[in-house]
């Protein structure tokens, strides 16, 4: 799995590309949890180049999000394809977190 990180104002956005599950969810926890060691209160995940995520990687965005929301921040995630948002669906955080249908739109959303 490859993680990016780059910023629109004071929004962190991180983009997954490859796959999210238990063999690679501590390198993207460790990213997620370095920028907001850094101060970042608002990260957007983008998921385009995503293909695949399991429950381990859904466990970070639940804890992401939590941790966020203790320290008035926010997290927002954007652009899931089909199989991705399968599971967003099936698992009922599509309704728990924040998902736009385009990076343009979550920003927006701030």
């Amino acid at each position: 799995m490859e993680i990016s990180v780059t910023e629109s104002g004071e929004v962190r956005i991180l983009s997954f590309q490859g796959n999210l599950d238990t063999n690679t969810s501590p390198e993207a926890e460790n990213a997620i949890n370095r920028l907001i060691d850094a101060g970042a209160q608002k990260l957007l995940v983008n998921f385009e180049s995503l293909d695949y995520i399991s429950s381990a990687g859904l466990r970070i965005l639940l804890a992401t999000a939590k941790k966020l929301k203790a320290s008035q921040g926010d997290l927002k995630i954007c652009c899931l394809n089909e199989t991705v948002q399968e599971v967003f669906d099936i698992s009922g955080f599509a309704t728990i977190l924040s998902v736009s249908q385009t990076e343009e739109e979550a920003l927006g959303a701030y």
